[in-house]
């Protein structure tokens, strides 16, 4: 298993009794373990996208993006508790096990689940998805690395969100 590293997940999963949508990742990055919070690479487009789509400013550190979520009623975490993984290469991905997403949704009057990302949303639908009846929808990886999408393309597919929100 040459370049592989046994990761454990110890991100808490951000929510609260108003959380209307579940935003999953696959498994935090070395970059977001390393800032202690979710989508923590500069190049990541994840935290531009959403205040855009809420017409707010970029929140500026880990507090600041919690009371983004919570204020729009977005709770965050990743469906992988522990994998083995080179990097932050989801195609790498081994050996993975799942957090208890449905334990979180039943804390929550979370109206649907977003995964963001190809093996994010494979990974739910594999381990998640037959304990949970929410919609599921599938959104684009707003990594760099998915060079495809375009800002605005991002943006115009992270909109759904909003149909949850309001």
């Amino acid at each position: 298993m040459s370049g592989y590293e046994h990761i454990v997940h110890t991100l808490p999963p951000v929510y609260d009794k108003n959380s209307r949508v579940l935003i999953l990742g696959t498994m935090p990055s070395p970059k977001s373990r390393t800032s202690g919070f979710y989508y923590g690479h500069p190049q990541n487009r994840f935290w531009r996208v959403l205040s855009t789509l809420f017409s707010e400013p970029l929140p500026a550190d880990n507090c600041e993006k919690t009371a983004f979520l919570l204020t729009h009623r977005i709770a965050l975490w990743d469906v992988l508790q522990s994998c083995d993984i080179r990097g932050a290469s989801d195609a790498s991905i081994r050996n993975a096990q799942p957090n208890d997403i449905a334990g979180l949704v039943q804390k929550t009057p979370v109206r649907a689940v977003f995964t963001t990302g190809q093996k994010a949303f494979t990974y739910y639908q594999k381990y998640c998805r037959p304990d949970i009846s929410l919609p599921v929808h599938l959104l684009p990886s707003s990594s760099a690395a998915n060079a495809a999408y375009s800002f605005e393309r991002l943006l115009n597919a992270y909109s759904v969100l909003l149909d949850y929100l309001l």
